[in-house]
């Protein structure tokens, strides 16, 4: 894998831990007039949770285990499943641009999809469960990548 990396995105990548969570996890859309519900879900689950309300949707990312404990309590529910949970271990300025760029172009170069989250410090991809250890080969190569690479000015 090759790639023309700016010197701030090296020094990021050489920081970066790629972790990948031991936990399936699944992606579920629950109607806007369940939100209520979907709040209590968001209680009820085990880190790591995700919640993101918008006028039309209810999406949440939680593992697949809390969802099937919890999934009687609504009625509008659509899943897919199941996924596994990388995390980038690293904390990222909100300022910074293009770090996800360049992750999902590794990872799409290969043929693996990607469902991107950020939080306030870090980012998020969850991968079907079927790619998440070729994901993590394809990242580790990457950040591999980076240590090798020269520093453009220096």
């Amino acid at each position: 894998m090759t790639t023309k990396m700016d010197e701030d995105m090296r020094r990021l990548l050489l920081e970066t831990i790629v972790k990948l969570h031991p936990d399936e996890y699944a992606i579920v859309y629950i109607d806007p007039t369940e939100a209520g519900e979907a709040r209590e879900l968001f209680a009820h689950s085990s880190p790591f949770v995700s919640l993101t309300l918008t006028g039309e949707e209810a999406s949440i990312v939680l593992r697949t285990s809390d969802w099937e404990r919890l999934r009687g309590r609504v009625h509008s529910a659509k899943m897919a499943a199941p996924y596994r949970l990388i995390t980038f271990d690293i904390v990222l300025d909100l300022s910074i641009v293009g770090f996800l760029a360049v992750v999902s172009a590794a990872l799409a170069k290969e043929g693996v999809s990607i469902y991107a989250m950020s939080t306030y410090l870090k980012d998020h991809i969850l991968v079907k469960t079927g790619d998440a250890e070729k994901a993590v080969s394809i990242l580790d190569s990457l950040v591999d990548e980076a240590k090798r690479s020269q520093p453009i000015n220096g």
